[in-house]
């Protein structure tokens, strides 16, 4: 399957809350192949739909030999307990910043077939189900931090090499669930 241009901070298919997939057909395995091969070619831990300029509600992981991928998902917190760690984005390629996750998560949701799966993810594997879920949700990881270090990054960003057309110099307002955890 082909490997497809990941969109960049500032393209606003990235800041719209994704759609439900309602048909689990062939065009959603082929997404789901595109995915996983711009993922694996990017060497990241997770790729969503919109990232790719399609707004539904599909993402893939490989965090730690563990791979796969959700449709329709949402997440739950067993525990309270956070972690604070680095945290990057293919949609903002070169830069980190540590991020405060829950350490525990679990996401439900649908394989490409529509049978339902469950992922239990904790440290890596649960940043890396949240960041993703958060994408599916038009929020992107900087919303999360605090507000020095996202004025750091905002900064980073329209410096950065990939910001050759200026998209990601646009002011970007905190999101609403900037901080809060579903």
């Amino acid at each position: 399957m082909p490997i497809r241009p990941v969109r960049y901070f500032g393209d606003p298919v990235l800041r719209t809350p994704a759609e439900e997939v309602v048909d689990f057909d062939r065009e959603l395995r082929r997404l789901v192949e595109d995915l996983t091969d711009t993922l694996r070619d990017e060497r990241g831990s997770g790729l969503a739909a919109p990232q790719l300029g399609v707004s539904l509600r599909v993402f893939v992981f490989d965090v730690g030999g563990v791979r796969g991928h959700l449709v329709n998902p949402g997440l739950s917190f067993p525990d309270d307990e956070e972690q604070d760690g680095p945290e990057g984005c293919l949609s903002m390629p070169g830069l980190y910043y540590d991020t405060r996750r829950r350490l525990n998560a679990v996401a439900r949701g649908r394989d490409v077939h529509g049978r339902p799966i469950q992922v239990v993810g904790t440290a890596e594997l649960a940043r890396c189900l949240q960041h993703e879920s958060d994408h599916l949700d038009g929020v992107l990881f900087i919303d999360r931090l605090g507000p020095r270090t996202r004025r750091t990054a905002l900064r980073e960003i329209r410096n950065a090499p990939w910001n050759t057309d200026g998209k990601a110099q646009v002011k970007v307002s905190p999101h609403p669930m900037f901080g809060r955890y579903r």
